[in-house]
């Protein structure tokens, strides 16, 4: 295990602690002797691990340790730690449901996407709209956290929302687009090949058997 794996593995541990902060409204925390409320704690864990999704693939690049585990793991942390983040802003009721609902439908869909890819030997990475797309949500949760605290911010944090929507849809789009036909193709093939093969030993059973039928008649006199 690298450590821009375990990098990895620590954005997944900061879920379950950053949906804690979020759904416990109105609390403050004394940390180091400062007064933190729950906005303010929620958004430095979510920072923290958003922090750590541009430092493991930094690290992975600049030492050579990118491996298939960590291709494959890094966006299901990504995945978990925004979903848990917008799932408990829709409980604390400072962005629409729908939107949520939109941005991790398209999660699955691309998660359905890379699964069946992988299987079939290819590997899906993040494009540049996909990386567009995972900045804009850094933006505008932070700004959704703020808001809580601040409500000024809701109107910043609304058209932020919007841009990460547009961004989704088209980053979907666009994986769809590339990599749907290879993978169709690949598997089409692979049947192909599977059902040729088959076939292949039904008729060699056949063959087999009727020349053991065969051996098996006496000629008569």
């Amino acid at each position: 295990m690298n450590l821009p794996n375990l990098l990895t593995l620590l954005r997944i541990f900061f879920v379950p602690l950053l949906v804690a902060a979020l759904v416990q409204e109105n609390r403050t925390h004394e940390i180091l002797g400062v007064p933190v409320t729950n906005a303010f704690l929620a958004l430095g864990i979510f920072l923290a691990a958003a922090a750590t999704d541009m430092l493991d693939g930094y690290l992975a690049r600049r030492w050579k340790q990118i491996t298939t585990v960590g291709t494959l793991l890094d966006p299901v942390a990504d995945k978990l730690l925004v979903s848990s983040a917008l799932i408990s802003l829709v409980e604390v009721r400072v962005v629409s449901s729908w939107m949520v609902i939109l941005i991790i439908g398209r999660e699955f869909a691309v998660s359905g996407l890379r699964s069946i890819a992988a299987a079939e030997g290819y590997t899906i990475r993040a494009s540049e709209l996909g990386k567009t797309k995972m900045a804009t949500q850094v933006v505008a949760i932070s700004l959704l956290m703020l808001s809580v605290q601040w409500p000024v911010l809701s109107g910043a944090a609304s058209l932020s929302m919007w841009a990460v929507v547009i961004f989704a849809v088209l980053s979907a789009a666009d994986y769809f687009r590339k990599f749907w036909r290879k993978v169709d193709v690949q598997v089409k093939a692979r049947r192909r090949r599977e059902l040729l093969e088959l076939a292949r030993k039904r008729r060699k059973a056949q063959r087999a058997a009727a020349a053991e039928s065969r051996a098996g008649v006496k000629p008569l006199g």
